[in-house]
This record gives C-alpha cells, sequence and structure tokens, in this order.
C-alpha cells in the first residue's frame, strides 16, 4: 500500500505547530499503525530529517501510551489502541491524518506526544489501595463474590491511555476516574480508602 500521512509536527509546547504532508510508500496491510511509523521515521532519519515523536511502550494493548487522534478519531477507525490497529483497516492510496490527544489536560510535549501528568495527579489523589506489610495472608482469607470481582475486573480494563478525555467534547477525564473509583472500591482490600477515594 501506498499512504500518504498529514502529520501534526511541533517542536516543543511554545512552539506552534502544523500539519506536515508525508508519503510513505510499501506499508504492509499487516503493519501496526505504529510500525507503519516505525518505517517514515527510517526514511526520514535517512534524509537528514527528524523523526516524529510518539508514544509507545509495549505494543500490545495493555499500556495505554500509544494513544493518537487518527483522522479525528481516537486510536483511530478501529475500537482498539493504536498499537494494534493495523494498516488493513485503511486502504491503498489513503491520506491519513493523526495527531496528539487534543485536550487542555493533555498539552503537547512534542509533536503526538503529550503531558499525561493530569491521570497521574488522579492517581495520586486516590487510586491506590492500602498494603499493610506483615506476613502474607492465607489464600482466600478474603474472599471476593465473582459479581464484584467480574464488576471490578470490567473496571480495571481502562488503560488510561487518555482516549475518553481527547474524544470528550468538556476534555474530561472523569471516566477514567469513575474506572479507578469502581475497580478499587469493589475489591476488599480497596475498602478502607473507598469514601475518600471518591471525595
Amino acid at each position: 500500500m501506498n499512504i500518504t500521512l498529514r502529520v501534526w509536527r511541533q517542536k516543543g509546547p511554545d512552539d506552534k505547530g502544523r500539519m506536515v504532508t508525508y508519503k510513505v510508500e510499501d506499508v504492509s496491510p499487516d503493519m501496526s499503525f505504529l510500525e507503519m511509523l516505525d518505517v517514515l521515521n527510517e526514511k526520514l532519519i535517512l534524509e537528514g530529517e527528524e523523526p516524529v515523536a510518539f508514544d509507545h511502550d509495549c505494543r500490545e494493548g495493555i499500556c495505554g501510551a500509544c494513544g493518537v487522534v487518527i483522522d479525528g478519531e481516537a486510536h483511530g477507525p478501529e475500537t482498539t489502541t493504536t498499537c494494534q490497529l493495523h494498516m488493513r483497516s485503511f486502504s491503498d492510496g489513503d491520506t491519513i491524518t493523526v495527531e496528539p490527544w487534543r485536550a487542555k489536560a493533555f498539552p503537547v510535549i512534542k509533536d503526538l506526544v503529550v503531558d499525561r501528568g493530569s491521570f497521574d495527579r488522579i492517581i495520586q489523589a486516590g487510586g491506590y489501595i492500602s498494603a499493610p506489610t506483615g506476613t502474607a495472608p492465607d489464600a482466600h482469607a478474603s474472599p471476593v463474590p465473582k459479581a464484584d470481582a467480574d464488576r471490578a475486573f470490567d473496571a480495571a480494563t481502562c488503560i488510561g491511555c487518555g482516549a475518553c478525555v481527547a474524544a470528550c467534547p468538556n476534555a474530561s477525564g472523569m471516566l477514567f476516574t469513575a474506572a479507578k473509583v469502581t475497580h478499587l472500591g469493589m475489591l476488599p482490600q480497596g475498602q478502607p480508602e473507598r469514601e475518600a477515594r471518591v471525595v
């Protein structure tokens, strides 16, 4: 596939930034979106240009670091993370627009990289549980009803990528906050801080 990319380039937080167009050729439909960006960056480096900065870590859809806005949608056209989005979701000759998360809570650091420190501050404010030190408890010493465990597991699937903030017209992080409150409050270990965490 041959793809045209319109990528947001911004040298730093104080730079105005702009869209820059690149051609990426011989893209395999089996590549992930991030692998396609890697191919672009290899080309830019060989041409003596600065590569496009973007966040990534596990590339397995678990860490939540890789989020960008693709054609106006958080993570792109599929219901998945950017690293799990494959180029087969696009067609040969497509023009794809790639931007960072657009939210006041996530200021741009460089290109597609944003500062997600606001999520760190939410976690610091109460997204933790007490862990009394001492001997290890016996297995199943605090039985968790299956319904509670399932609900907590569902809430724990939030990986803190920031797509909810980027997609929300109000740039609200309440979906992330609610997921953390629900996840930790449903488990016996999360009960000591339950009421304080919500506040």
